[in-house]
């Protein structure tokens, strides 16, 4: 298996979107939720319809128990990811029921596999040339990276990707020594 990056650069993430909307809302979707949570692919391909809606049926936040953690953990949805979701829904799956898969396969009733979210988020990353591995993995590293960029705290970016240690986290987000040593050569105090 190798090492994938995260997505650095916020012009290729809005290009990555446009790519991955003109193939279909599912895909979109697919990459939007996983840079803006930080779940891993095996826990966004596990979500049923019923998750992401709450008992009246709107999407804010739902709960998960993470597959390799066992760790129940609330996710919060910002404002474009629960806008998207529920235009998903209302527009290529109006008529899931709450035990579908939030994901389906158009190749059957499942949800799509790995290997498929791999290829689509890859192919499009290769689409809009990103030079850096890419895979299901980067979704994970990119919204690590970009909490750590606009300022939040590692100590809770550690805690939300379930990491032991904040050098694992750093290494984890692709914070180079390079990004270190520029932040105290910038300091000149």
């Amino acid at each position: 298996m190798h090492t994938v990056q995260p997505i650095k650069d916020r012009e290729k993430i809005e290009a990555m979107k446009k790519i991955l909307r003109a193939s279909s809302l599912r895909d979109e979707l697919l990459f939007t939720l996983g840079i803006n949570t930080g779940l891993r692919i095996s826990d966004i391909l596990s979500l049923k319809v019923g998750d992401v809606r709450n008992a009246k049926g709107a999407v804010e936040r739902f709960e998960i128990v993470e597959k390799k953690t066992k760790k129940t953990r609330i996710v919060a949805l910002n404002k474009k990811t629960r806008r998207l979701i529920e235009r998903y829904l209302a527009t290529e799956r109006p008529n899931a029921r709450d035990d579908e898969p939030l994901f389906r396969s158009q190749k059957g009733g499942g949800a799509i596999s790995r290997q498929h979210a791999h290829y689509i988020l890859n192919r499009a990353a290769k689409m809009i040339g990103v030079m850096e591995r890419v895979g299901t993995h980067s979704l994970r590293k990119t919204f690590g990276y970009f909490a750590y960029k606009q300022g939040t705290d590692l100590a809770m970016i550690q805690k939300l990707l379930n990491h032991s240690s904040q050098a694992e986290t750093l290494r984890y987000i692709g914070i180079t020594q390079e990004q270190m040593d520029e932040v105290a050569l910038k300091l000149d105090l």
